[in-house]
C-alpha cells in the first residue's frame, strides 16, 4: 500500500495540478478543501500517515492529533509557525519538518495593493462597469515616504520596488533591521512615533512571534496622517485586537489594504472591513501563486520522501 499523504485546507484544490505530487508510486497524495466543509474527512484523517500543510491554514493541536492515529509526519510548506503545537506532536510521536519559502509572491502582492489603493483602481473599475467615467482622483507614489516595518527578505524587496518608483524610504523594526537599513543607506527615524507620524504609506513585514504579537497599537496607528495608507500582508495578529478598525473609524490612517485576518478563511460577508470604502481586502493571496506553490510543495514533498526513506536529519522535534 502506498504511504497516505494528505494536503488539508487546499481551498482551491490547487495542488491537484502539481504533477510531481503523483510522480512516486510509493506515495498517494490527496488534496482536500476546507476541512470544516469536507464530508467524510474523518476517514481520510484516520488513514493519513503524513500531512503537507499549506502555510498556517491548518491548526495542529492535541485535538487534531486524536483524529490522526496513523500520522507519522507533518511537512510544513515554508517555516513552521504557531499553527503547529510542537509539544503536542512530540507527545504523539509525530515528526515535523520545515520547508522553504520565497519573498517574491508576497512582495509583489504587497506592491499591487499599494498601487491599487493609491490610484483607487478597484472603485474606478467598478464605477466604469456602472457607466460612470473618471469618478476617482488617485495619487502617485513618486516622492511619497514609505515606512517599512520589518526589514527581512520581503521588506528588502519592497524597498527595492519603492526605489524604482522614486519613493523616499524609512525603516523601523528590530535593532537588526535598523542596523541593516542604515548599512545600505536607508533612513531610520529617531523613534517609533516619528516613523508612524511621517510615513505616507506603512507596510508591515514582521514575523509573528511573542515579541511582535499586538505590537502595532491604536496609539501607533492614530499617529498616522489622515490620508496615509496602512498595508498588512504579513499577519493580522501583529496589530492589537480591534486597533485598526477603530483607527480607521477615527480617520487615522485614512486607508488600509489587507490580505490577512485574525480568523481565516473569511466567509462572513458582514466582516466590517469589507464594508469600509477606504479599505481594500484580498483573501490572503500573498503566497498563493503558481511558481511559489511549485517551489513550496516540491520541497515539502521531497521532505516527506526523505523521512519515509529513513533520513530524519531534517526533523526539528527529535
Amino acid at each position: 500500500m502506498p504511504i497516505q499523504v494528505l494536503i488539508p485546507d487546499d481551498y482551491q484544490l490547487a495542488t491537484t495540478s502539481l504533477n510531481f505530487l503523483q510522480s512516486n508510486d510509493k506515495y498517494s497524495c490527496v488534496s482536500v478543501g476546507d476541512l470544516s466543509k469536507t464530508p467524510h474527512i474523518e476517514n481520510q484523517l484516520a488513514t493519513a500517515q503524513a500531512l503537507i500543510l499549506i502555510r498556517e491554514r491548518t491548526v495542529i493541536d492535541d485535538a487534531f492529533l486524536r483524529r490522526t492515529p496513523n500520522l507519522k509526519l507533518i511537512s510544513q510548506t515554508g517555516k513552521l509557525a504557531r499553527n503547529v503545537d510542537i509539544d503536542a506532536c512530540t507527545r504523539a510521536g509525530v515528526a515535523i519538518v520545515e520547508g522553504i519559502g520565497s519573498p517574491v509572491a508576497p512582495a509583489e502582492l504587497t506592491w499591487l495593493l499599494i498601487m491599487a489603493s493609491r490610484r483607487k483602481l478597484i472603485s474606478s473599475v467598478e464605477a466604469m462597469k456602472k457607466g460612470l467615467w473618471q469618478t476617482e482622483m488617485g495619487s502617485a507614489v513618486n516622492n511619497q515616504l514609505i515606512g517599512i516595518l520589518g526589514y527581512g527578505k520581503i521588506g528588502k524587496k519592497i524597498a527595492n520596488y519603492a526605489q524604482a518608483f522614486g519613493m523616499r524610504i524609512q525603516i523601523w523594526g528590530s535593532e537588526r533591521a535598523q542596523e541593516e537599513a542604515r548599512a545600505v543607506g536607508l533612513h531610520v527615524p529617531e523613534n517609533r512615533e516619528q516613523f508612524f507620524s511621517t510615513s505616507d504609506i506603512i507596510t508591515v513585514h514582521q514575523r509573528l512571534v511573542a515579541q511582535t504579537e499586538g505590537n502595532i497599537t491604536l496609539s501607533d496607528l492614530s499617529k498616522m496622517k489622515g490620508d496615509a495608507l496602512f498595508v498588512n500582508t504579513s499577519r493580522a495578529e501583529l496589530v492589537s485586537d480591534g486597533a485598526l478598525y477603530e483607527a480607521l473609524r477615527q480617520g487615522r490612517p485614512g486607508y488600509a489594504a489587507l490580505d490577512v485576518y485574525e480568523q481565516e478563511p473569511v466567509y462572513d460577508t458582514d466582516n466590517p472591513f469589507l464594508h469600509m470604502p477606504n479599505v481594500l481586502c484580498t483573501p490572503h493571496l500573498g503566497y498563493v501563486e503558481k511558481a511559489g506553490y511549485e517551489l513550496y510543495f516540491k520541497a515539502a514533498f521531497e521532505n516527506v520522501v526523505r523521512f519515509f526513506e529513513g533520513d530524519t536529519t531534517h526533523v526539528i522535534n527529535l
